[in-house]
């Protein structure tokens, strides 16, 4: 079934875009908590549990890449569903694997399949609306988005302390298995066969290099991951500062994760909220100058006062946070409309660049950064003022 375009998004539709974007982070963080058993289970160190990370993380990154351009050539829907429906099967595999390089192999299937839904749902949002419609969409889906990486370790322990790890998984398969049939009854086919083209491999590379190799498109790409990770690092660096910085427990991380959490949601309803009412240009200017002030003011009271206090730390954070959610809907939107014709492409290449910029802040920048919150917060601040320096630049890129 074909779509034609609403006068207005629906919460319904929010809520179904936003739960197939959802997939990735409960397949990441779901099973955190299991870790402990797992690693008992397999006689594994530290080193090798890393691994089932790395092991999604990868193949993941490098999908990213196929999803929007199959989405253009075969349809949104199918993509989506043969996308979800095989991350099920693979969490299924995970849940029964009978040895640690078996669960290594379909936790790569898992990576594989487990963005479709993530890069596919913003090709969608562009499919059906444009202007200040399209923005308080992209806005509502961020915000229910943002409750997925909070809940989503949660739910993972409640799940292994009362059935065990390879329960986790058979929550991930219901998970896969429900998201699959809503889309099935719900999702409407936004891309029709007359705009579709063949796909093929070369046309692949050469699409894509097209589109990263766009002056403007890269520098706005780099922009928004840069002002994300500026935030996001301070997730990877969680170990560090709940326990060690801040000296609380372990089962105090949501000290950390609910400000962090809270900015994002905020941010993505204010940017909602925004739209029709202030320019998209106005917007991103403010969102960087909230993000750069919370970066700001925290490294001046980490440098000038010792202790800062926990909640003074929180308000901070959640500034930053803020500001990235204020600014990411409307360059994504930005993105997509550079080309209008191949915007599942549009949308991997995006996220490529994310992950890879991802990528390399949590495996070089935080271990660097972690054991000190002034160095964070410095960074923090950083990446906001580097990402909005982007931003201007690409106001000055040529039109193609």
């Amino acid at each position: 079934m074909t779509h034609q375009p609403d006068p207005r998004p629906t919460l319904g539709l929010a809520a179904l875009l936003a739960f197939l974007s959802m997939v990735s982070p409960f397949a990441l963080d779901t099973f955190f908590p299991s870790f402990p058993a797992i690693a008992q289970q397999f006689s594994l160190s530290a080193l090798q549990l890393q691994q089932t990370l790395t092991a999604y993380l990868l193949p993941y990154g490098l999908t990213m890449l196929l999803h929007g351009p199959l989405s253009d050539a075969y349809g949104r829907r199918r993509v989506i569903l043969i996308g979800v429906s095989l991350f099920a099967l693979a969490s299924l595999a995970c849940a029964f694997a009978p040895s640690f390089g078996w669960l290594l192999a379909f936790r790569a299937v898992q990576g594989a399949t487990a963005g479709a839904g993530m890069v596919v749902s913003r090709a969608i949002v562009r499919d059906l609306y444009s202007g200040h419609e399209a923005q308080r969409l992209m806005s509502l889906m961020t915000m229910l988005f943002g409750f997925a990486p909070a809940i989503a370790p949660v739910i993972g322990g409640w799940v292994h302390v009362a059935f065990g790890w390879r329960a986790v998984f058979i929550f991930l398969v219901l998970l896969g298995a429900t998201i699959t049939f809503v889309a099935w009854w719900r999702l409407p086919e936004t891309h029709p066969p007359e705009r579709r083209f063949a796909f093929q491999f070369r046309s692949l590379i050469t699409i894509s290099w097209r589109i990263v190799s766009h002056r403007e498109f890269l520098l706005l790409a780099l922009s928004t991951a840069l002002h994300f990770v500026s935030v996001v690092a301070y997730i990877g660096a969680a170990p560090a500062i709940v326990l060690e910085q801040w000296g609380l427990t372990e089962t105090q991380f949501a000290m950390l994760f609910v400000p962090l959490i809270g900015g994002f949601v905020a941010g993505a309803f204010t940017s909602g909220r925004m739209a029709g009412r202030l320019s998209p240009h106005a917007q991103t200017r403010l969102g960087f100058l909230v993000s750069a002030i919370g970066g700001l003011l925290s490294t001046l009271a980490l440098w000038l006062f010792s202790p800062v206090p926990i909640i003074v730390q929180q308000v901070l954070i959640f500034t930053a946070a803020y500001g990235v959610q204020i600014v990411s809907p409307i360059i994504t939107l930005r993105l997509l409309d550079l080309y209008p014709d191949t915007r599942g492409a549009v949308s991997s290449v995006q996220s490529f660049v994310s992950i890879m910029v991802a990528a390399f802040t949590m495996g070089v920048v935080v271990p660097a950064l972690h054991g000190s919150l002034l160095l964070l917060a410095l960074g923090s601040l950083v990446g906001a003022l580097v990402g909005w320096s982007l931003w201007r630049m690409a106001d000055a890129a040529p039109a193609r």
